[in-house]
């Protein structure tokens, strides 16, 4: 946004000669807001009706969101790992924009989505949530320079307005309270769903392992790595970090996930950032988000891969 001085207003814009206007920086502490969210209900499950609900909030492209009345203190992308929850990406975007706009915050919402060959809705080859994250995070920093990064399941829609999704100083796991968990933490480790973390800490950490082929174990992977690191993670009270699960088919469960954690210690440095292989099908940016569509290449190849 460009401000010019009406004395001179002419002569100024003859001469291309403009002042850039300093906003302030956005409050950290956001004036008081309904504490509990209300959920929007798509009445129609397909993306063009959701831009459409969601225009007044003026969305730029590619999913990009940033508050015209200050300037926001850190630059966030939100990184969701997909394959085949067209129902609840719907849900998701719906929600999540209105929720963030509120924060003040520089957003951009990617979804990384794993690329099948196969015609069906069903692949034979399992989910890999963490090494789509690794690479949402490799992508993302090619588009822009983001401070900090959440790591966020399709499925979960935070309920809290307190829940603040501001660039955390040490990594902070959001979803303590999971209605499908009943409001508490499955076990206290956990350190899925919803996790925020800067960059440094990411790179530090050498980012999520590659090898977990199926449901679960990648974050549990993630919090061995984090503490390993001496990195202390932190929660909202369960009041505030509450989440609602979306309903969805389950996911092919990893069987070797609990032999694959055994090795925990000897692959972080190994296993992780440094080591994607990965094909890049498209990235376009649509008006509510940036998709990265992904061919995992090695996913039938990993030798810790078995079906």
């Amino acid at each position: 946004m460009l401000q010019v001085d009406n004395k001179n207003q002419t002569n100024e814009l003859e001469n291309n000669n403009v002042t850039l206007i300093h906003l302030a920086p956005c409050p950290q502490i956001l004036p008081a807001l309904k504490e509990r969210v209300d959920l929007f209900v798509p009445a129609r499950e397909n993306l063009e009706y959701v831009a459409l609900q969601l225009s007044q909030l003026r969305i730029l492209e590619g999913g990009h969101q940033m508050p015209l009345e200050c300037e926001a203190r850190y630059k966030i992308a939100i990184l969701v790992p997909y394959r085949n929850r067209f129902k609840n990406l719907c849900w998701f975007l719906l929600n999540l924009h209105p929720f963030l706009t509120k924060q003040k915050l520089d957003y951009t919402i990617f979804i990384i989505e794993q690329f099948s060959e196969s015609s069906s809705k069903e692949d034979d080859g399992r989910f890999n949530r963490g090494k789509l994250l690794n690479i949402g995070y490799t992508e993302a920093l090619k588009l822009s320079d983001f401070d900090c990064f959440f790591f966020h399941d399709v499925d979960l829609l935070p309920m809290n307005n307190g829940n603040i999704y501001s660039c955390p100083d040490q990594p902070r796991h959001l979803a303590v309270a999971v209605d499908k968990y009943n409001n508490k933490l499955p076990y206290g480790q956990y350190f899925g769903g919803v996790v925020g973390m800067s960059r440094t800490h990411f790179k530090l950490i050498n980012g999520f392992s590659n090898i977990f082929w199926g449901w679960g174990g990648e974050d549990d992977d993630l919090y061995y790595r984090t503490t390993f690191h001496r990195l202390n993670i932190t929660r909202y009270p369960p009041k505030v970090a509450s989440y609602h699960s979306l309903s969805h088919p389950r996911q092919k469960v990893n069987p070797h996930r609990y032999k694959l954690l055994e090795t925990k210690f000897i692959r972080f440095k190994s296993d992780g950032l440094n080591s994607l292989n990965y094909e890049i099908k498209s990235i376009k940016k649509l008006p509510l988000y940036t998709h990265i569509l992904v061919d995992m290449v090695d996913r039938f190849k990993d030798a810790n891969y078995r079906k």
